[in-house]
């Protein structure tokens, strides 16, 4: 008896333990999905308001049972939206491109092969963040103004690259320096010089990083509106600008201006889905052995 005591209490002990375990994580799964929820719920009130006729979409109560229509995606196809996208497309497209090309360097310079004053440089690339862009928007206006380039596609991809660089540059500084230093020790023993190196042994292993660099780029310049509201008129705009001509002094129409939104988020909402391997592997670099 004096033996069996222990071994009971110490199994009804073990049941408990699992039993609060089971509880909290059941908890915990709960409260995460009641989250996920909430924050999701604009997003599908969007998309189902898309669907809807205007009538419909500012009722009050709202209309939870309609018949779907695609009539609002019909009316921002056939305003000239395309035009929109256009130059979204190239907006984001060429500086994305312009922000790997000048931030693969810098990350290289500021981690493989640290110049002097590291700390300094990087501050001073994320102390341009800092600057609200408001503060900055008469000047800019006034200098493309004089050189005769507002409502320019190529004025946008300019300051797209300068307001995407100094983060890309942060990030993938962060990826090269996970690299063992171990590999390219053995890249020189073999004679590969810089250029080789960089194309055969950091590309390829850092590659990840660059792909969530690149996505958080696109991300950010496609949906960039502040410069793009101000700086462009009808040659120029992009489709945040497209979304907000929905609001007309006729009115708001919500259902039009959903059609719009859902329209305008799906590039990066497939662009996340193609690269989300990349994406995960790119924020968890520190794993690289």
């Amino acid at each position: 008896m004096s033996v069996a005591t222990p071994v009971v209490a110490s199994r009804t002990t073990d049941a408990r333990r699992e039993t609060n375990r089971r509880f909290s994580g059941g908890f915990l799964t709960t409260v995460t999905w009641l989250l996920a929820i909430g924050f999701f719920f604009p997003v599908a009130w969007m998309a189902m308001t898309a669907f809807k006729q205007e009538n419909q979409a500012a009722s009050d109560p709202p209309t939870w049972f309609f018949t779907p229509t695609l009539d609002q995606f019909r009316a921002v196809l056939e305003g000239g939206s395309m035009v929109y996208v256009g130059n979204s497309v190239i907006a984001t497209g060429v500086s994305t491109v312009l922000v790997l090309l000048l931030g693969v360097p810098a990350a290289y310079a500021l981690s493989i092969r640290p110049v002097q004053k590291v700390s300094d440089v990087l501050f001073f690339f994320i102390s341009t963040k800092m600057l609200p862009v408001v503060a900055v928007i008469v000047p800019i206006y006034v200098i493309a103004g004089q050189l005769k380039v507002l409502d320019n596609i190529w004025t946008l991809v300019v300051l797209y690259t300068a307001m995407n660089l100094p983060i890309a540059v942060w990030m993938m500084r962060s990826f090269f320096i996970e690299v063992p230093g171990e590999v390219l020790e053995a890249a020189a023993i073999d004679g590969a010089g810089l250029m080789r190196t960089m194309r055969s042994v950091l590309l390829p292993m850092v590659a990840p990083g660059i792909a969530a660099t690149a996505l958080i780029c696109v991300i950010f310049a496609w949906n960039e509106f502040f410069f793009a509201l101000n700086l462009t008129a009808s040659q120029a705009a992009t489709v945040p600008v497209l979304i907000v001509s929905t609001m007309t002094s006729e009115g708001l129409f919500l259902a039009r201006l959903s059609a719009a939104a859902l329209l305008a988020s799906l590039p990066v909402i497939l662009a996340g889905w193609i690269a989300q391997k990349q994406l995960v592997r790119g924020l968890s670099m520190g794993a690289i052995k």
